[in-house]
């Protein structure tokens, strides 16, 4: 329908808010897909803190109250059933809130959802999802029932919301479903759609779901399997025919590359001579030398005369490895650039010619840098990038350059095919000789006394130790160690040592010189956020005491404990919590009982699930409407396999002109012609 809307009453006002939100069209009203269901039927009477629960009940007491500088509107709030303590009473809080007052008053009957909280008053929830329940609100589409929550539209409440997604759900007919697979819709996609959204049972959506998630997977697929046809079909740059400056570098190590390592060199290799883009992903867990690939890749674009360049998501990695690239190719006659947001410095002389390697951050993207001839692009923790920025760099070619993405973060198996499914793949799955085994070990409010002594124990043996917290600043909402505030008490614990503060929030110059002196030995103890997540390498730095650990996912921990283990000195991770709950332990636990990145990267994906491993950064996966099923092995290679049969009996969808729509033509903006 090009016009969907005339047929559900809705008012000028609805029409608008649902414009301001990209809802344009009944199909597209269709997807936006509940965040989550209450069952409305009967409603929990007991609570326990730490839960999230749907009650219903009365309000008996509203009124506003200032503490501290700070305003918050407060109620009592009676459970239906009153087999609680306090007789069924529970406070409901808000902060900074005023509009509330207009919104709840006593005497009114409430449906709400929230975690409870142990307060010195008894239970409370703050900030609760509420909806009123009006006198003639028993039954119908809000009470009484399995009952969708929405992601909020801005205008619409969330009432009003669900009756407008109920007039659409009863205008279903085989016109207004998208047919994804086949031409023509399935008898039971419309009764598909109603379960979704007003299902009799909550287990009516699962089947429903994964419907849906097949088709949603398949057009993905088709998507990223529609650029690798292009890539294959387009103009780039044949490199790689002459290798003497790649037996040249070998020659120079003193150590030999892993077997991992020279199978990608030799994948890479294969890639760049053929006369189209290559398009890989390097991935390869911390410390596996990464690095080392990639200067191989560098030299086989540069002895064919073309430039390489480096994107690094941070100025500290960029600076890092403008020093690691000095050190093994200046020796060989190659001239290579730094750029970042405010340093320029190169290891030659102006008069000598055009660099062959640059490397920066996204003062590439910015800055005026030009480039004569670039054949070979690589992007360092490429997930750290969005589309665009990619996008840009890429262009500055002439024609389409040998791309290689890079990743110490280990991906699924699964994320790896859905979201990477148009890049070749090269897995460095050993680590180089040398590498030292890092303790790693969880301990809970271990005493300051203990955890000083164990850092100058090291400390005077002339090793180094990273400390992490994971907030810049103190929070009133967040209950975590602020590494501004943990600094001054660090410092007057370890009077005698060199201390040292990094965070994000830092003047560029200032971070530069504060890594130059930790890299160097000057400093002793650094205290840190995760700006050192990423390719900072000190080996002389041997502990890492991560505090308020369970604030962090699995892979950034693992991140952060791939800083140390990088010398020759026996060295240690700890892992500091205050929690007592199971499920952080468990995961922090999980991380002390392996090193294989991998391994952890599956479990991390079992804990958190697909959105909170992959962000929104990444092309795609924020619209994506269900990204739950992207763990699902099972369902990722049925999707694969339907586009590979389409396009293998279709390469140009002539005969399936109803998908030509969901192909995203900016897949193209790779400067592929």
């Amino acid at each position: 329908m090009s016009e969907p809307f005339q047929c559900l009453g809705l008012e000028t006002k609805d029409k608008s808010a649902l414009k301001k939100a990209g809802i344009l069209t009944h199909d597209q009203l269709l997807s936006h897909l509940p965040k989550r269901y209450e069952d409305r039927r009967a409603f929990e009477s007991r609570v326990i803190a730490g839960q999230s629960v749907c009650l219903r009940g009365q309000v008996t007491d509203f009124r506003h109250k200032g503490f501290g500088g700070r305003r918050f509107s407060e109620a009592t709030f009676v459970i239906q059933g009153r087999e609680m303590a306090l007789d069924g009473r529970l406070g409901l809080r808000w902060f900074n809130m005023p509009y509330i007052s207009n919104m709840v008053a006593a005497g009114m009957e409430l449906v709400l959802y929230g975690k409870v909280k142990d307060s010195k008053n008894g239970y409370i929830i703050d900030h609760p999802e509420f909806e009123v329940i009006e006198q003639n609100g028993v039954g119908g589409i809000h009470i009484e029932r399995i009952v969708p929550i929405y992601r909020n539209v801005q205008g619409i409440p969330q009432r009003r919301l669900r009756e407008i997604m109920w007039a659409a759900c009863e205008e279903i007919d085989s016109k207004t479903v998208r047919p994804f697979l086949h031409p023509q819709p399935s008898q039971d996609r419309g009764e598909h759609i109603r379960a979704v959204h007003f299902p009799s049972e909550i287990a009516d959506t699962e089947e429903a779901r994964r419907e849906f998630a097949l088709e949603e997977f398949f057009l993905l697929q088709l998507n990223v399997l529609w650029k690798k046809a292009k890539i294959k079909n387009s103009n780039g740059y044949s490199q790689g025919q002459k290798t003497s400056l790649l037996k040249e570098f070998y020659e120079s190590l003193p150590f030999d590359l892993t077997g991992a390592q020279k199978r990608s060199v030799k994948e890479i290799h294969v890639d760049m001579k053929a006369p189209v883009p290559m398009h890989r992903l390097l991935q390869g867990d911390v410390g596996s030398g990464k690095t080392f690939v990639a200067m191989c890749a560098m030299l086989l674009a540069v002895e064919s005369g073309n430039q390489a360049t480096l994107m690094a998501p941070t100025q500290i990695l960029a600076e890092q490895h403008y020093l690691t690239f000095k050190k093994w190719l200046e020796p060989l006659g190659i001239r290579i650039l730094l750029k970042t947001g405010s340093r320029q410095e190169q290891s030659y002389n102006d008069s000598e010619g055009k660099a062959q390697i640059i490397i920066g951050t996204h003062a590439l993207l910015f800055d005026g840098v030009t480039f004569e001839n670039l054949g070979l692009v690589i992007i360092d923790e490429q997930h750290r990038f969005g589309v665009d920025q990619r996008k840009q760099l890429i262009e500055q070619s002439k024609r389409g350059p040998d791309v290689l993405v890079m990743t110490a973060t280990p991906i699924p198996r699964t994320l790896t095919l859905s979201i990477y499914g148009d890049l070749d793949v090269s897995l460095i799955d050993e680590l180089p000789a040398g590498r030292q085994k890092i303790v790693t070990a969880v301990r809970q409010s271990p005493k300051v006394s203990d955890v000083s002594k164990f850092i100058k124990e090291h400390v005077d043996k002339g090793r180094q130790v990273y400390i992490v917290y994971p907030l810049v600043e103190e929070s009133e909402t967040l209950k975590a160690g602020a590494v501004t505030v943990e600094f001054e008490k660090w410092a007057k614990r370890l009077s005698k040592y060199e201390v040292d503060l990094l965070h994000g929030k830092m003047p560029a110059n200032d971070k530069e010189r504060i890594m130059a002196d930790f890299r160097s030995g000057k400093t002793d103890v650094l205290l840190s956020t995760t700006v050192i997540e990423v390719g900072v390498d000190v080996p002389n730095a041997n502990i890492m005491l991560i505090y308020d650990a369970e604030r962090f996912g699995l892979a950034q921990l693992h991140q952060l404990r791939g800083r140390v283990g990088r010398g020759e000195h026996k060295s240690y991770c700890v892992l500091i919590t205050k929690t007592k709950d199971e499920a952080p332990l468990q995961k922090l636990e999980i991380l002390a009982g392996t090193e294989n990145g991998f391994e952890l990267a599956e479990e991390d994906l079992k804990i958190r699930g697909p959105g909170e491993v992959l962000g929104t950064a990444q092309s795609g996966t924020n619209e994506l409407q269900y990204i739950e099923f992207l763990a699902d092995t099972k369902l990722i290679r049925q999707a694969r396999a339907l586009a590979e049969s389409v396009l293998a009996q279709d390469p140009s969808l002539s005969q399936n002109q109803h998908l030509k729509p969901y192909i995203k033509e900016e897949n193209e903006a790779l400067q592929i012609s």
